[in-house]
């Protein structure tokens, strides 16, 4: 066949089929990635190496150290920082010790910098084919700004422990973590409204109803609060269970500046309200699933199983005094329990179960 008639016979590019169910599995292979990088944070921040990187080299920086020098250079900049002159320091942290923190804070940067061309090239290459449904552009231009947004709030993170205190904001934490879990749900619950387009041809995306608003507000709240607790340290104040040091409001919660600062800034309090709010969050949860297994089965289990999983390894992290392996698994498996959540919620709202609707 001849060039002209190949030419003749190409579909032009104004008439591109979209690719709902392409573009869903797309997002789905974000996800996976945004839930590594959660993973790997976790890490970093139990083995004390978000502040090993002193510096934001959005290109150079994908390069680990390359030479002896190099690593000197890179662990005379770490040994400025007050994490080292009052913790690492003192504790007798060698160039091997420095070079561990080092890998594992390299490896969530790197992840987020995977994260940002695995999403940025494939959206530029559906945009171009014209492959994104009609009212999906939009939508996923602002997960992509969530991304840019996520990587600055990193570093402002890191910056907040760079001078005058010996980690970083516990706020500014929890803050880093809760937009990154912000952008997994937020591919998950598209790639969802996507792959229902395929399925049915009809582009009507779920909405949130009221119930499943207030069953992702109480989640979030947990997540926030076990994300002060890994910033404060407040996992390692107790490690008994259920009581806390032999007492159910445990001692040692200072009170001198009133309820309202503790409540924020005291790791025995925070941990303590972290326990207990769980059980509140449990038995939304449990309702909530019962509103699932209307629509599906299988996304009401997993929801019971996400949520099992996580309070018996939230009870181990205590009583092991937070192992990192315990403590790594609780955290993804929270990020789980709120994907299976997102996967009920967009059940319940979605336009193809109107008589499920909450």
């Amino acid at each position: 066949m001849s060039s002209v008639s190949l030419a003749n016979n190409a579909i032009p590019l104004t008439e591109r089929v979209a690719r709902p169910r392409a573009i869903a599995s797309w997002l789905f292979a974000i996800a996976g990635l945004v839930l590594a990088m959660v993973v790997v944070g976790g890490i970093t921040r139990l083995t004390e190496s978000g502040l090993s990187i002193t510096e934001w080299k959005p290109i150079s920086g994908t390069l680990p150290p390359l030479s002896h020098a190099d690593w000197l250079t890179e662990f005379a900049r770490y040994q400025a920082t007050p994490q080292y002159q009052k913790v690492s320091g003192p504790a007798g942290m060698s160039l091997g010790d420095f070079q561990f923190i080092y890998f594992w804070e390299w490896v969530h940067r790197l992840i987020g910098r995977l994260i940002g061309v695995a999403f940025a090239v494939p959206l530029l290459w559906f945009a171009v084919r014209r492959a994104i449904p009609k009212g999906y552009g939009l939508r996923l231009v602002a997960l992509l700004a969530l991304g840019g947004f996520q990587g600055a709030l990193g570093w402002y993170m890191v910056q907040s422990g760079l001078a005058h205190r010996t980690e970083v904001s516990h706020f500014r934490l929890s803050a880093h973590l809760l937009s990154a879990l912000l952008i997994f749900a937020g591919c998950i619950w598209t790639a969802l409204d996507l792959r229902a387009l395929a399925a049915g041809g009809q582009n009507r995306p779920a909405r949130l109803t009221g119930f499943s608003i207030a069953t992702l507000a109480a989640l979030a709240i947990q997540i926030l609060l076990g994300a002060w607790v890994a910033g404060l340290r407040a996992g390692q104040v107790a490690s008994s269970w259920p009581l806390m040091n032999d007492h159910f409001l445990p001692e040692g919660i200072d009170w001198s500046k009133g309820p309202i600062f503790a409540l924020f800034h005291d790791p025995y309090l925070i941990h303590f309200v972290h326990r207990w709010w769980a059980w509140g969050v449990i038995a939304v949860l449990v309702l909530f699933s019962r509103r699932v297994k209307l629509v599906s089965r299988p996304a009401s289990i997993a929801i019971h199983a996400a949520f099992g999983t996580q309070i018996l390894l939230g009870i181990a992290t205590v009583m092991s005094g937070v192992a990192l392996p315990l403590a790594v698994a609780h955290q993804a498996v929270g990020a789980l329990l709120l994907a299976a959540t997102v996967w009920g919620a967009h059940l319940l709202g979605s336009a193809h179960y109107p008589e499920h609707r909450a």
